[in-house]
């Protein structure tokens, strides 16, 4: 057996095919959930590249992960609820596979800036500018962030 069948066959999955409103609410969760994890990173993002640099980016970073961490634990059930009522169909989707590639490469950049750039931060934190590779990391993910938006909208669309 397929193991896209194998999930479409569980309960939840045919739960969210069966009630419009099952999945709509799925997807408000998920949408709002993007929301606060991008918007956070897009704060703190915009932040290492220097804007209000007054505020001192460890502060800022105490102030936004949980709210990213809060975020995960929305948007994780919830996409999966989302897949698992049609993974046979997103599988072969183009824009939702780009979307599960660019989240990954996300995922490796902030661990990246966290495990690099992040730990000389006590020498920019406030009213200096961040290093270039911290800069840099901080652009890529402002943009990795755009594309896993911009699929995940695309996805109903092929």
């Amino acid at each position: 057996m397929n193991p896209a069948d194998t999930i479409e066959g569980l309960a939840i999955a045919q739960a969210m095919r069966d009630s419009p409103l099952l999945y709509a609410a799925a997807e408000i969760a998920h949408t709002v959930g993007f929301v606060v994890l991008v918007g956070a990173t897009l704060m703190f993002d915009l932040r290492v590249l220097g804007l209000s640099r007054q505020i001192p980016v460890r502060a800022l970073s105490r102030h936004l992960l949980p709210w990213s961490l809060g975020a995960l634990f929305v948007i994780v059930p919830t996409g999966l609820m989302m897949f698992a009522a049609h993974a046979d169909d997103l599988l072969d989707n183009g824009p939702f596979k780009l979307k599960m590639a660019l989240l990954f490469a996300a995922g490796m950049n902030a661990a990246m800036f966290r495990t690099g750039p992040y730990q000389t931060v006590k020498s920019w934190d406030t009213n200096a500018a961040a290093p270039p590779l911290a800069r840099a990391s901080v652009a890529l993910s402002m943009a990795l962030w755009i594309g896993v938006i911009s699929c995940g909208r695309l996805i109903a669309y092929f």
